[in-house]
């Protein structure tokens, strides 16, 4: 899968991050994968997901992947956080633990339940000089990430996830550049290259092409079955299986995959 993703694109790899399984795993087992993935990276950035509401677990890990060859960290607040004080309380002791490593900072309140301000974004940039990059994936993006570019005070990269859905208008509001999975990452590299060279309307001709399938992965942990099985029909993977307790595909499901596989290569057929 390193190999596939790097050859269709890709600048780096987060793993452990949110849109996996990473949280069906045990701590070894979390090692191992930063370690396989960091060996066949072959100098390629890793960054590794260790958010845990527990600091000290968050540490041990932080310690264990750094010394692995990871890249840096990518962090998220615990659920059960609700003010600002908390937020920032929490970032505090976090890294009055793990020290200076490079960190990126994740803002995804879909999945943690805990909204962050700009504000409060700002301020902890201002205090933590680890935090190196945001992955912004509050809803609506464009929007936030406009505020953010105004309010920080020091540059700061911005990446971005939501499985990709809105990385049109996020790349106009200036990000960096997408950090999302999808089975097709040579639609994330091929609009974000596009878009670097001024090609703004046929970034948007590329990345209207995958969109119905770009959809259809975006349905949480049922899209991430999703998207393994069709990273297995494309030979990136070995097996499709998902962690229990996990779903399953059906006989309709594999059905839909084929249906939107077929209508998308007709279309990139007729662009060609």
């Amino acid at each position: 899968m390193t190999d596939f993703y790097l050859r269709h694109g890709a600048a780096g790899l987060t793993v452990l991050g949110v849109a996996g399984e990473a949280a069906k795993l045990s701590m070894e087992e979390a090692l191992q994968v930063v370690e396989r993935f960091v060996d066949r990276a072959r100098g390629a950035p890793v960054i590794a997901g260790v958010s845990h509401s527990s600091v000290a677990q968050l540490a041990a890990l932080t310690e264990q992947v750094m010394a692995a060859g990871a890249t840096g960290v990518m962090i998220a607040p615990p659920g059960g956080l609700r003010t600002e004080e908390e937020v920032l309380g929490y970032f505090a002791a976090v890294f009055e633990r793990i020290g200076d490593v490079p960190t990126v900072l994740q803002d995804f309140p879909f999945s943690t339940g805990v909204w962050m301000s700009v504000p409060t974004m700002a301020r902890l940039v201002e205090c933590h000089p680890q935090i190196q990059a945001i992955k912004e994936e509050d809803i609506p993006s464009a929007a936030k990430i406009t505020r953010l570019r105004a309010a920080l005070g020091r540059p700061v990269a911005i990446l971005t996830g939501n499985n990709g859905v809105y990385l049109p208008q996020e790349l106009q509001r200036g990000i960096e550049g997408p950090m999302s999975g999808f089975s097709h990452p040579e639609m994330l590299s091929g609009v974000h290259r596009l878009f670097t060279e001024g090609k703004v309307q046929e970034a948007h001709d590329l990345f209207d092409l995958y969109l119905p399938l770009l959809n259809f992965e975006n349905q949480s942990q049922w899209g991430v079955a999703v998207r393994k099985e069709i990273l297995k029909r494309r030979g990136a993977i070995a097996s499709a299986a998902m962690r229990t307790p996990g779903p399953r595909l059906t006989a309709q499901d594999l059905q839909d995959i084929d249906r939107l596989l077929a209508r998308l290569q007709q279309a990139l057929a007729q662009r060609s």
